[in-house]
């Protein structure tokens, strides 16, 4: 009979679903288009950061606790280049400087207290947060997605969001072993794992797959729309946990992206990004470059339908395994891909460093079986 493990083993199996984030990396926090006159509240790893922009557009993040009575500044209303709370009406500067009481007597000394403000950028149609040392932020940079300016690639996106640890959502990526799941909507099923390449701060996974994905032309479109059309071909699928973020490619037409923001050890939001790529549309290439943009804005988000049911299956299965684990934490997963091994082991060594944000993360071999 198998014995009950130790207290301390216990705590270290099941430790990878409470692993904290390295706050030194630039995470998306919201889409761009979603911060306009209006405060914006968002949470990064158990931190309120509310968003703004000032009169000149200009993006603002400051933590989303006003320095009087701690209530939430995204309540509240942006005045020129301030963030005014709903409660009292003090008010703050971007940086998080209090700048104005609107109750105090005429000469007297403004209180002496301050918010915490975040690094923050507008890049690739996102708005990214560095919740880590500012002086660093400027020597990392955000997920390389430089698609969403490109005329060619025509972007879908959805928003995902789901009530689990963000390591469930990495491993159910890096693992292509669930094409089942997707049958009615997924257009490739992963044949065999190639390859697991592990680099600092990356995990990449080659597998040999199946597909019928493949833009040449017109009636290639078709294909992904009518089940009659479709011819098999193989194709090289390679996914890519790039902490902290993942993508994906499928031989040279299908990219996928998703922008991860875990928000606390029980909910993880994202945005699931797929390009369709036109450069093969030599007719296209030689309209000038208005023309382009005009066939880029009307075809975006073409397929959003299919990754909203895409997404909801994956977070079915996902909340699934949180629920698991949160009714018997001990219990023991048999894993046979490799790759998760490897997903699990960045994590870890992202939370355990330097500017992790919680205590160590130990991975027990016992938990794998190959």
């Amino acid at each position: 009979m198998r014995s009950e493990p130790t207290t301390s083993t216990k705590l270290q199996l099941g430790h990878i679903r409470r692993a904290g984030i390295n706050a030194n990396r630039w995470y998306m926090i919201a889409k761009a288009s979603d911060i306009r006159e209006r405060p914006v509240g968002r949470e990064i790893w158990r931190q309120p950061v509310v968003l703004f922009r000032n009169q000149h557009g200009e993006l603002h993040a400051l933590e989303d606790r006003c320095a009087h009575r701690l209530v939430r500044l995204s309540h509240g209303r942006v005045i020129d280049d301030k963030i005014e709370c709903a409660y009292h009406g003090w008010q703050f500067s971007g940086a998080g400087r209090c700048v104005h009481v609107p109750h105090l007597a005429a000469n007297t000394r403004m209180p002496n207290c301050r918010i915490r403000s975040f690094a923050v950028l507008e890049k690739h149609g996102f708005v990214w947060i560095f919740p880590g040392d500012p002086e660093l932020s400027a020597s990392v940079r955000p997920m390389a997605m430089d698609e969403w300016d490109d005329l060619d690639e025509i972007p879908s996106w959805v928003r995902l969001t789901t009530r689990a640890h963000f390591s469930y959502l990495i491993e159910n990526f890096m693992d292509m072993y669930h094409g089942s799941l997707h049958a009615q909507y997924q257009v490739w099923t992963a044949e065999a794992l190639k390859d697991v390449v592990e680099a600092e701060n990356q995990v990449t996974a080659t597998y040999q797959a199946t597909t019928y994905y493949c833009v040449k032309n017109l009636s290639s479109i078709l294909e992904l729309f009518i089940p009659a059309l479709r011819k098999l071909h193989g194709a090289t699928l390679t996914v890519t946990y790039d902490y902290p973020n993942w993508k994906a490619t499928l031989g040279d037409d299908f990219k996928l992206f998703c922008l991860i923001r875990p928000a606390h050890e029980r909910l993880t939001e994202a945005y699931l990004i797929h390009y369709t790529s036109l450069a093969k549309f030599a007719g296209l290439q030689k309209a000038p470059p208005a023309v382009r943009r005009v066939v880029k804005r009307a075809l975006s988000n073409i397929a959003k339908r299919l990754l909203a049911k895409l997404a909801r299956q994956d977070v079915l299965m996902i909340e699934e395994e949180q629920e698991a684990f949160d009714s018997n934490p001990f219990r023991e997963p048999t894993e046979i891909n490799r790759t998760v091994r490897n997903v699990q082991q960045l994590i870890c060594r992202q939370a355990t460093g330097e500017h992790a944000v919680d205590p160590p993360c130990t991975i027990q071999d016992s938990t794998y079986r190959a």
